[in-house]
């Protein structure tokens, strides 16, 4: 019963930080957003709110089998922290890119994100393979955000 509690507490986590942001992203979609300049390789704005849905509930789980390893040893309580934090810089993009209107300031958070994801990813990694897999979409969900980040930041 423990487990079960601990791997949906992990997905309500995620799932509200996707939440709180995209409270930002959608109070700047129109006119903002949809009068910018965007590379060829943007999707559709459909794509965004079931592509991130998902991811956050793969990394949820990700999370969840971390903590389910041992969440007393060091070397899981340093991971979690730093995926707690994560979240947060996460939550601050679409704060900086869509709330504050900067897809310059946008580059710099996206891309300190990219870098936590990687740090999760290979730290997941040893802990649990399956963990660490489940992180890998995400990372290049992000690595396609980035793009298209930068994109948007140059062509405006």
């Amino acid at each position: 019963m423990k487990s079960i509690i601990k791997f949906i507490f992990a997905i309500l986590l995620c799932e509200t930080a996707g939440l709180i942001g995209s409270q930002f992203t959608r109070m700047s979609l129109a006119p903002w957003y949809a009068g910018l300049a965007k590379p060829f390789f943007t999707p559709p704005a459909w794509v965004f709110a079931p592509v991130w849905t998902l991811l956050y509930a793969i990394m949820g789980v990700a999370a969840f089998l971390v903590w389910n390893s041992g969440q007393y040893r060091p070397e899981v309580k340093r991971p979690l922290a730093l995926f707690v934090i994560h979240l947060c810089v996460n939550i601050a993009w679409s704060v900086v890119f869509f709330g504050m209107r900067s897809p310059e300031g946008g580059v710099a958070v996206i891309l300190l994100l990219w870098g936590m994801i990687l740090a999760l990813t290979i730290m997941f990694m040893r802990i649990t393979r399956a963990a660490g897999w489940l992180m890998v979409p995400y990372l290049a969900w992000v690595t396609f955000a980035s793009a298209l980040n930068i994109g948007v930041a140059v062509m405006n």
